[in-house]
């Protein structure tokens, strides 16, 4: 299902949102991407509309559909009756003339398609040969029952969906035509590919910008009343259009992906009794749909709508029954089983030792520590998906160093209290137990000065030689304020065994000064006492001694 949904990939940003949200777990992440598997995927579009990072888009169709208006063949438009719910005050009529201007031969509604399809569901339910029959109308619930619950099938009711019904009634009366449908769903575009009705298949998302782009405004224009089938894109709309005539069959609503899998789970899991079940992969149905426009998306105001657009009679139009069957295929990729073990050494590898250690918190996109390790061992997921492992990894790889650095660390809240102090901090200060320390004022163990100067006047100061004379000790002391995570942190490194060596060289340098100015003093009166005889000054002898001393100093 790649080819209709696209992974902007220097826009993915590894937030794993798209793995959360997915209700069939159809992406693998991969290369740092999120990637779409297309075995698995149901076009449902709940990734497409929650990537806070627009890392996904819908394949444009609009290339296509010009492409068949540029052919010979007349181009019909069979529109979605939601498009209602996302242009707001318009009608079939307004649609018709504007797709007029675009090149279309004109425009009918997809609402004729369902009156022919919603027959035929009463048609099974009068013949009460099914216990359980599902509506076929949503292509994402029908690729649900065929990727994921294959046992479900004979449920399925073998009926094509009211966009396939309308075009094929279309062509049936255009005998050259081409046709286009537009709507507020992706995995139409999927079914269009896999129906000789459908030519192609456009978003309302597509066809807004192409509108947009050719500066085409579209105006109400009164027309008569419609059918009832124009209910069908709201959540009961199918039942609403329907007789439902046969009191054996309770008639039932289920929208939502998550929903609808556990209401198959359920007809699985035991006998069910007799129902018809009208299942969208959508919350509220067609008027939910992944591709509305983002500033339609109202479930609330678009349901009024579809219910004031609405007729309360049927079209009238007809078709036989025959030309409306389907099929459906069991499309489930085969299943590799799993052991407890296999599951177990992942678990391993991200410090889950314990059931308790599980937290199942979703994090990583799945619903349960197991669940993420049974998609680790099918290439799926990899370990660093999981979120408190990584903190759990990073935090005892930072308290690690904290602890075994030599330099001393202590970290202040902005009111100047002890959050935290490693070992070294510890030994540098005579502090037995960190913990009678931590919330307390660092005035009980430092000068506050330097805390308080760095966090008013938000500068840092560095490698500031101290003498902490409540330790007896020499620091280089670093104060660095952090505004983003409000804490003062403060870095001492001990330089005391350097103070000393460096006073201890001082003070011999001192002394041997001191011996040297004796000398020079002792070997001054002799050397006078030679210069005289020599019949010499003294002037060159002392500088020459003085030099000397000079350089005893500098060492």
């Amino acid at each position: 299902m790649t080819e209709y949904l696209q992974l902007k990939q220097s826009n993915c940003k590894n937030c794993y949102k798209c793995i959360r949200n997915c209700p069939v777990k159809s992406i693998r992440f991969s290369d740092n991407q999120a990637n779409i598997i297309s075995d698995e995927c149901i076009l449902c579009g709940r990734c497409f509309v929650v990537c806070p990072q627009n890392a996904k888009q819908i394949r444009d169709d609009v290339p296509a559909a010009k492409a068949l208006i540029a052919s010979d063949a007349p181009v019909y438009a069979s529109l979605a009756p939601s498009f209602v719910a996302n242009y707001g005050h318009v009608t079939l009529r307004s649609m018709d003339t504007a797709l007029k201007k675009l090149g279309f031969a004109g425009a009918e509604e997809t609402a004729l398609g369902a009156e022919l399809v919603k027959k035929q569901y009463d048609a099974l339910i009068d013949a009460a040969k099914r216990d359980v029959i599902i509506s076929s109308c949503c292509p994402s619930v029908n690729m649900l029952i065929q990727k994921h619950y294959p046992d479900a099938l004979p449920y399925l009711a073998p009926v094509i969906s009211p966009m396939q019904a309308h075009c094929a009634d279309i062509k049936r009366r255009h005998s050259e035509a081409k046709t286009v449908f537009i709507g507020p769903c992706i995995s139409k575009k999927a079914e269009a590919a896999d129906s000789e009705w459908v030519d192609c298949a456009l978003t309302f998302e597509e066809l807004s910008a192409w509108l947009e782009a050719e500066s085409i405004t579209l105006e109400y224009e009164a027309e008569p009343d419609g059918c009832v089938s124009r209910l069908f894109p709201t959540a009961g709309g199918i039942l609403r259009s329907m007789a439902a005539a046969n009191p054996d069959y309770a008639y039932l609503t289920v929208d939502g992906v998550e929903n609808c899998a556990r209401a198959i789970e359920e007809l699985l899991a035991g006998k069910p009794d007799k129902c018809f079940i009208e299942m969208s992969a959508c919350v509220g149905s067609c008027v939910g749909g992944p591709a509305m426009d983002v500033a339609q998306r109202h479930p609330l105001r678009s349901c009024v709508a579809v219910n004031r657009y609405a007729g309360i009679k049927d079209a009238g139009i007809s078709c036989p029954p025959k030309a409306l069957a389907k099929s459906f295929e069991p499309l489930a990729a085969p299943r590799v089983h799993i052991s407890d073990e296999a599951i177990a050494d992942v678990l391993r590898q991200i410090g889950k030792t314990r059931p308790e250690d599980e937290l199942n918190c979703g994090s990583c996109g799945y619903n349960t520590c197991r669940e993420k390790g049974i998609v680790v061992l099918q290439g799926k997921a990899n370990l660093t998906m999981c979120l408190p492992y990584l903190k759990e990894k990073a935090e005892s790889f930072s308290d690690n160093i904290i602890e075994n650095t030599p330099n001393a660390i202590i970290v202040l809240n902005e009111s100047f209290a002890v959050q935290q102090l490693n070992s070294a901090a510890c030994a540098l200060m005579n502090v037995h137990d960190p913990h009678n320390v931590v919330g307390e004022p660092v005035v009980r163990l430092l000068d506050p000065l330097p805390f308080s100067e760095a966090y008013e006047n938000k500068q840092n100061v560095y490698d500031k030689r101290l003498y902490l004379a409540d330790y007896g000790k020499y620091v280089e002391q670093t104060v660095i304020y952090d505004k983003d995570y409000h804490i003062i942190i403060c870095i001492m490194r001990d330089i005391s065994e350097e103070v000393r060596q460096q006073l201890s060289k001082e003070a011999l340098s001192r002394t041997t000064v001191e011996i040297a100015d004796k000398m020079i003093e002792k070997q001054m009166r002799a050397v006078q006492e030679i210069a005289s005889l020599l019949g010499e000054t003294t002037a060159e002898t002392r500088i020459a001694l003085t030099r000397l001393k000079e350089t005893l100093k500098d060492e």
